[in-house]
């Protein structure tokens, strides 16, 4: 059985005509993944728009989920690991804030720092969303066997470290 055309493949194919030296296999493969990424982007965007929260939003409640109770970090600490400006960090923390789903406060070990913390509505909520993600990633997932889905999850894993390192 072959497999059905896609996008990336009329691609190819151009540049196969007008350039036939050129090996596009990285193209294959780096074209597939944008593509992925920005659809599923825009999947995971309206999974969460029904909790009220854009993908940002959501990272920043799932980093202090699974930070474990008290499900408190400082902002430095969540802008690091959302690899975020403390600007924007800045403007999603206010926007969780006013919807009471995280508080500011100020950390009993630093006078000059804060920690944010998730409210019971935070928790709430995040525990949801991330089951509503996990089901759209899932059913994604679902074009492939569990074999396969296993198998690129480990050959991204090797891509994504390779390419970091």
């Amino acid at each position: 059985m072959s497999n059905p055309k896609d996008p990336v493949d009329a691609i190819i194919e151009q540049w196969a005509a007008v350039r036939p030296d050129l090996d596009t296999a990285a193209m294959e493969v780096f074209g597939r993944i944008f593509r992925l990424s920005r659809a599923m982007g825009d999947r995971m965007e309206k999974a969460y728009a029904r909790y009220g929260i854009s993908r940002g939003e959501f990272d920043v409640l799932a980093t202090l989920r699974r930070s474990d109770a008290p499900y408190t970090l400082s902002p430095r600490q969540l802008s690091a690991t959302l690899m975020l400006t403390t600007g924007g960090m800045t403007g999603r923390l206010d926007k969780l804030e006013r919807a009471g789903l995280l508080r500011r406060s100020p950390d009993p070990h630093d006078r000059r720092g804060l920690q944010v913390t998730l409210t019971d509505e935070g928790l709430r909520l995040i525990d949801e969303a991330v089951g509503a993600g996990l089901a759209t990633q899932t059913e994604a997932l679902s074009a492939l066997d569990e074999g396969q889905a296993g198998q690129l999850a480990d050959l991204l894993r090797q891509l994504l470290t390779g390419a970091t390192a």
